[in-house]
């Protein structure tokens, strides 16, 4: 057993909110860390592009404007990256690997479209990747998949893993507000950003549930065929026809294993009102497991911020600086599977998803519109079990919500492509899916 005592020296790329949120973390938290290591972590070096950032922390190390110098510099152990993007960052964190540097990462974006060549080249050179804070802030799901369900045959996963979104979704159902009501005051209180596209239109949850599904499924990692979609094209009536019908509508990663393949889709959901996930509100994440052994497990907390996510950047460092001694091949495998087992399971196409659904349908306000409807449907053995129309005197057109049984998606878009091209029907037909969320 090795009894090296000398501190684990960390670089930091990146300053920001995070970066300082881990600096402070390790300070105000550094006895108990050095109790649970049995070393000290010890910030040597930062790289920070604008130096008076830093004004008013307590920062204990060197600082550089150049990344460069961070990653070059022999006395940094562990390299943690919080600086972002997938251009700059894949190449600072590819020659830290290749200079034996272990590696920290809160970059979702990164691993989900370079994770394979890093995770390899860390393998290669007998260095860790540890990335628990690049999916859901302060909750551990990495360390819960990995490792907490190891002993379990994963079915499926669903979360609720960006809390930009699921802040709009909950004031347009508290607030009655619209998208745009809700996106504003969402960048008001800083929960997004001045361009909002990644959250609002699906990317972000997009990358962390392609992780997510990785590690559950022992896959490579694949975000170029995870489909994704976003809130945008949501209005307040559906929060309310969602509601009326029995559901909360949430914006979902969903990654599930199938005979033939994996399903690995983000896209807002409609979920039963009285399920756990369907009180998951504001900016709050939460993940829920169904596995073999464990059946289902929940796993709720602040998704992002600088304090929790700090949080978990530090939790990887305590990791990495308890095993960096041991034997490469004794560690916790990157996506839990050994290099050499991962299993290239096809993600299967939306075509071969079968869901339950529903449907706004926009339609002349005249008598034999619905006949029309179902007779299309039940061609491609669909089955409508609810029906909310409003009476609406005068109105050129109304809406038409349809609640459809589970079908083939392939199915749905044949139909719902026959429905658009009636005379009666004046809108694209807006269609979620609808998860039951059931064990097993």
């Amino acid at each position: 057993m090795s009894t090296d005592s000398r501190p684990v020296r960390v670089g930091i790329l990146g300053m920001g909110t995070v970066g300082q949120g881990t600096v402070r973390v390790l300070l105000r938290n550094a006895e108990e860390i050095t109790r649970r290591v049995g070393r000290d972590l010890r910030v040597v070096h930062a790289a920070v592009r604008s130096p008076q950032r830093l004004q008013g922390l307590d920062f204990p190390g060197r600082v550089s404007v150049d990344p460069w110098a961070v990653v070059r510099d022999s006395e940094v152990d562990v390299l943690v990256e919080v600086m972002g993007g997938t251009g700059l960052a894949r190449e600072l964190i590819l020659a830290a690997i290749d200079s034996g540097k272990h590696v920290v990462t809160a970059n979702k974006a990164l691993l989900a479209e370079h994770g394979n060549e890093i995770f390899a080249a860390a393998q290669r050179r007998g260095v860790m990747v540890a990335f628990e804070a690049a999916v859901a802030g302060a909750i551990p799901i990495i360390k819960a998949i990995r490792e907490g369900l190891a002993g379990n045959r994963i079915h499926w996963l669903a979360g609720i893993i960006n809390g930009t979104s699921n802040y709009i979704l909950t004031q347009m159902f508290r607030e009655g507000w619209s998208f745009a009501e809700a996106l504003a005051k969402a960048q008001e209180l800083g929960y997004a950003e001045a361009d909002p596209a990644l959250d609002v239109d699906g990317g972000d949850a997009a990358h962390k549930i392609t992780l997510m599904a990785s590690i559950a499924f022992g896959i490579p990692v694949d975000f170029a065929h995870c489909h994704v979609e976003g809130i945008r094209s949501l209005q307040g009536e559906d929060v309310h026809y969602a509601a009326e019908l029995g559901y909360r509508i949430k914006l979902l990663g969903i990654a599930r294993r199938r005979d033939d393949g994996v399903e690995l889709r983000v896209h807002p959901t409609l979920i039963p009102q009285d399920h756990l996930l369907a009180h998951v509100e504001g900016p709050f994440n939460a993940v829920l497991a169904d596995s073999d052994a464990a059946g289902q497990s929940l796993y709720y907390g602040r998704g992002a911020g600088g304090d929790p996510t700090a949080s978990a950047v530090v939790a990887d460092l305590v990791d990495v600086a308890r095993t960096m001694t041991a034997d490469p091949s004794n560690r916790v495998p990157h996506l839990a599977f050994q290099a050499d087992a991962l299993s290239p399971l096809p993600l299967l196409p939306m075509a071969e998803v079968e869901s339950a659904y529903y449907l706004r349908i926009q339609a002349e306000n005249r008598a034999g519109v619905l006949a029309q409807l179902a007779t299309i449907l039940a061609e491609y053995q669909i089955s409508i079990e609810a029906l909310v129309q409003r009476e609406r005197p005068g109105a050129a057109s109304v809406p038409i919500v349809l609640l459809l049984h589970r079908c083939r998606e392939g199915d749905l878009e044949q139909a719902i492509a026959r429905i658009e091209a009636l005379p009666v029907v004046t809108a694209a037909v807006l269609r979620l899916r609808v998860e039951s969320l059931d064990e097993g």
